[in-house]
């Protein structure tokens, strides 16, 4: 595991379908917005039957009662939904789209070796295969199958659904390859030869566990999983990092190190320098965004000597090293720098003193402008940088003890992303996309400059006759928000047209223009308009317009996403009527929070795999690695916040809410489906109207294989169609 990706960056979902702007509007729309009254307002819920106590049962998640209920609330909404000849429809064009031999084969490029992971109606869960580069770039590239996960799954007679790979670097041939079962996060690691095609017969394998694991050498790892009593943390991650040995059992590793069972997790990886150096580092998340890094160096016989702390502020992510340099994004002010900053120092002179002395500015973003990705090759830094949510590429070089940088020619107005890269090669990919151009990906030859158009999505749906347009609306505090909307040329501005808005605004997660093929075929084409909102909580700004909603200041999130609603009223775009919301995972959470407060603004809600109950997320899964985003509910202050915001604690039976979809996943194991459920039930309580469907399989994306994501997307926007159009 090299620290560029260190897993505390994917323990939190964002399950966005953002679509991209073509225009501004630069001045701000000084619509009014009505202020949430209610955050001071306590509902009791004290009836025998229906208190927080009764509904603990919905925790189990698979609890004979629980099940029941599920499967209950399960069949009201499918019966209804799939009876719609509607579904139907949309199911066979989204199938078509998810099986589409079109699709863009996203790949990564190590060794002279282009390695893709495949889904189509043949391959359910999915293949590993392999080509070269130059049958890669042709019309009819000739792909080799390195595993077969549908193959696997039938031997082994087991739900399989991969999760990537971690192969030993230069040649790539042994590697360790995540199989979840049913799409948990949770996985099992087995180590896998890419020249036989074989699992290795008595090779590095574990048990089932969330974790991490590197190569130290062909006959060692580094490994952080679930050792025991007293090996995880609260949160459910990792809590001790050991040493690995071939031909040992997991049980006899050595350890390194230990964090505390109140940290998010402690993670061992490794980071390979430019000079193939292979050192030890490893991460210890004291909370979601404070982070403390470590170095242990060996000795001339491999012992490990005593860690060494890197002096870089707890709010930071060290990102990768390049010619020497270790590359450190910064979210909180240090030294002359300030937060948003990409910087870099000497790693060697670090590693001769355990001191860092100079400290050079790569790039320093402007207050509309924030980094999108980067990634490192052999001979250059390549970064996609945002203003104004649209994007651009850049590539960076170290050269005389200083950073230049050149900005290269990709597609303006759309987002550009910077794909796979590789510190030993030069050659990289790249992709480019709009709401309304489909992603092209690109390679880019680091060393010379050449750039090659690799692949590019058809046009699934009719963009000639739409178009895309961004605009900015007043918060409460007079923050400026951006938003994009997707329509067709001719929508009239009479408040009827069906709307969707979508939102996440948390995690310094951006969301940035793309192409949407099932969007814009089974929405834009049926005469919706979409709508993205760039609130705050995200990165679309860098960390400062991320931690302006943090804890207590977190209904500044929620503002903005009532203020852009409320805008698209006041344009006439749609109205209460006909405006649709949809959020996931934190956005579900955002979808909760806005059914509750302002129920009078939407007619249609797509809450899913969402936090609902935040008094206690924290005990739940995942749960408490999230504190520092939301605050603490058993803390004074931030609980009464909590409670105040708390979906499942502001469900009103005198209140008149929208008839909420729920979707989730009984084996999602990172939020937890009680959320979901007990929100249900007290709706149910109450009797509100709801919808609900739990997926069996699938994880956190609610979906374990191409035909259950059809019938997620199917549903959904059956729902909407019946919401929003047909009411």
């Amino acid at each position: 595991m090299s620290v560029l990706n260190h897993p505390k960056k994917t323990l939190f979902l964002c399950a966005a379908l953002s679509l991209t702007a073509c225009q501004n509007d630069k001045e701000p729309n000084k619509a009014p917005v009505m202020k949430v009254e209610n955050l001071d307002k306590t509902i009791t819920y004290d009836t025998l039957g229906k208190t927080d106590q009764d509904h603990l049962y919905l925790e189990e998640v698979l609890g004979d009662k629980a099940l029941t209920e599920v499967k209950s609330w399960n069949t009201r909404t499918l019966d209804r939904l799939m009876a719609d000849p509607l579904f139907e429809k949309m199911n066979s064009e989204v199938l078509e789209i998810v099986n589409s031999k079109d699709k863009i084969p996203y790949a990564s490029y190590r060794n002279g070796e282009v390695h893709n992971f495949w889904q189509d109606e043949q391959h359910e869960r999915g293949i590993w295969r392999k080509s070269t580069l130059s049958s890669y770039l042709s019309d009819t590239p000739v792909w080799q199958t390195v595993l077969d996960f549908d193959a696997l799954s039938k031997s082994e007679n087991k739900n399989w659904v991969y999760k990537g790979n971690n192969c030993l670097s230069p040649d790539y041939e042994i590697c360790m390859v995540s199989l979840s079962d049913g799409g948990k996060d949770a996985v099992i690691q087995r180590e896998f030869n890419t020249k036989t095609q074989t699992f290795v017969t008595d090779g590095f394998i574990t048990q089932e566990s969330k974790g991490s694991i590197d190569w130290l050498d062909k006959n060692t790892l580094i490994i952080g999983v679930d050792f025991g009593e007293n090996t995880m943390t609260t949160s459910g991650y990792p809590m001790v990092s050991k040493i690995w040995q071939r031909g040992t059992a997991l049980s006899s590793a050595v350890e390194i190190d230990r964090g505390e069972q109140t940290d998010v997790g402690y993670w061992g990886g490794i980071t390979e320098l430019s000079d193939g150096r292979r050192e030890i580092i490893t991460t210890r998340a004291l909370t979601f965004y404070d982070t403390e890094y470590y170095w242990f160096p060996r000795k001339s016989d491999g012992s490990i000597s005593e860690k060494i702390k890197l002096p870089i502020p707890k709010k930071s992510n060290l990102s990768g090293e390049f010619k020497g340099q270790m590359i450190v994004k910064l979210n909180e002010n240090w030294r002359e720098f300030k937060l948003g900053d990409l910087v870099s120092f000497n790693i060697d002179d670090f590693m001769n003193d355990g001191k860092i002395d100079l400290v050079n500015l790569v790039f320093s973003p402007d207050e509309k402008s924030s980094i999108g990705n980067f990634g490192v090759t052999k001979s250059k830094v390549l970064m996609s940088i945002y203003h104004d949510v649209t994007g651009s590429a850049h590539q960076f070089d170290w050269h005389d003890n200083k950073w230049t940088s050149k900005k290269l020619d990709f597609p303006a107005n759309g987002s550009v992303s910077i794909g796979s890269t590789n510190s030993k090669e030069e050659i990289a990919f790249i992709s480019a996309e709009s709401f309304l151009n489909p992603d092209t990906l690109y390679t880019y030859n680091t060393a010379t400059g050449e750039k090659a158009k690799a692949k590019s999505l058809p046009s699934w749906f009719d963009a000639e006759s739409m178009v895309s347009e961004q605009f900015f609306v007043s918060s409460t505090d007079g923050t400026q928000v951006p938003y994009f909307v997707v329509r067709h040329k001719n929508t009239k501005l009479d408040g009827k047209n069906p709307t969707l808005l979508y939102g996440y605004g948390g995690f310094e997660v951006s969301l940035n223009p793309s192409y949407s093929a099932t969007r814009g075929k089974l929405w834009l084409e049926r005469g919706g308009v979409y709508v993205l909102a760039n609130i705050r909580g995200g990165g679309e700004y860098g960390p400062k317009w991320h931690q302006a909603g943090l804890k207590t200041n977190r209904q500044r999130i929620y503002d903005d996403f009532i203020a852009v609603a409320q805008d698209l009223i006041t344009k006439k775009i749609t109205s209460p009527e006909h405006l649709g919301i949809e959020g996931g995972s934190n956005g579900g959470l955002l979808m909760g929070v806005m059914f509750t407060q302002r129920p009078d603004l939407f007619n249609a809600v797509i809450c899913a795999v969402p936090l609902l109950d935040m008094m206690r997320y924290h005990t739940l899964l995942a749960g408490a690695s999230w504190m520092g985003e939301y605050g603490d509910p058993e803390n004074e202050i931030e609980g009464k916040f909590l409670r105040s915001i708390s979906p499942y604690h502001n469900i009103d039976p005198a209140v008149d809410y929208p008839e909420v979809f729920f979707i989730t996943s009984t084996k999602d194991d990172r939020v937890h489906p009680g959320h979901a459920r007990k929100v249900a039930k007290r709706m149910e309580d109450q009797g509100h109207k709801f919808l609900y469907y739990e997926n069996i399989d699938g994880g956190h994306s609610a979906a374990a294989n191409l035909k259950e994501t059809a019938k997620r997307i199917a549903l959904q926007h059956t729902y909407l169609m019946q919401k929003l159009v047909n009411n």
